[in-house]
């Protein structure tokens, strides 16, 4: 199998490929006969990259067919046009890559059985993958297990909370002493201010005399 490519063609990708799909799979000498008989400019092109893929591959045209004849898109220049009012319109001149593949019948053969081989590259991957993933899975249980310790240490924790029962008990137990020994002491204190006022009841005795006099 043998190739030619001829960059920057000065011809629309889209017009160029009406050409191409008329000539992909035909004998190489029928579609060099058969393209010098049509008027399109990217024919002339075309005829030449078939030309010289044949010719890279030491063939014969009669003795290969044009396995691929594939364009692709290529940069696209911009020019300016003047308009009225002193305006412009832009216009654009694509260009275009043109590939074209010649072989022989059995080349195109083991073309076509090659991809199949990697699908089969690509299944094992696949298959290995999903084991991987089923082993991760299985040992990441066993991790699980230490957690488990831990929440029975915990639950054993709260027997060692019963000391505070005890000092709370004691502490409940001496604030009622307290506060009974704190009423009884305001007791005797109000007592004295009681016998004060009887004193000064003589003094306003004296001054009701006075008046009478």
């Amino acid at each position: 199998m043998s190739r030619a490519l001829v960059k920057f063609v000065r011809v629309s990708p889209t017009k160029a490929r009406l050409i191409a799909r008329e000539v992909q799979g035909m004998n190489a000498e029928l579609a060099l006969a058969s393209l010098d008989f049509m008027p399109n400019k990217a024919a002339g092109i075309i005829s030449k990259a078939i030309a010289s893929a044949v010719a890279n591959g030491s063939y014969e045209p009669n003795e290969v067919e044009i396995l691929s004849c594939r364009i692709d898109k290529a940069a696209v220049m911009k020019r300016w046009r003047p308009r009225a009012r002193g305006s412009a319109s832009r216009i654009l001149k694509p260009t275009s890559h043109i590939l074209v593949e010649v072989g022989r019948a059995e080349d195109k053969e083991t073309a076509k059985a090659a991809p199949k081989k990697e699908v089969k590259h690509t299944k094992a991957k696949a298959e290995v993958a999903p084991a991987k993933k089923e082993t991760a899975k299985k040992a990441a249980p066993k991790k699980e297990a230490a957690p488990k310790a831990k929440a029975e240490t915990k639950k054993a924790a709260p027997k060692k909370a019963a000391a505070p029962k005890a000092k709370a008990e004691t502490k409940t137990a001496a604030a009622p002493k307290a506060k009974s020994a704190a009423k009884k002491a305001p007791a005797t204190t109000e007592e004295k201010p009681k016998r004060a006022p009887a004193k000064k009841a003589a003094p306003k005795a004296k001054k009701s005399d006075e008046k009478d006099a």
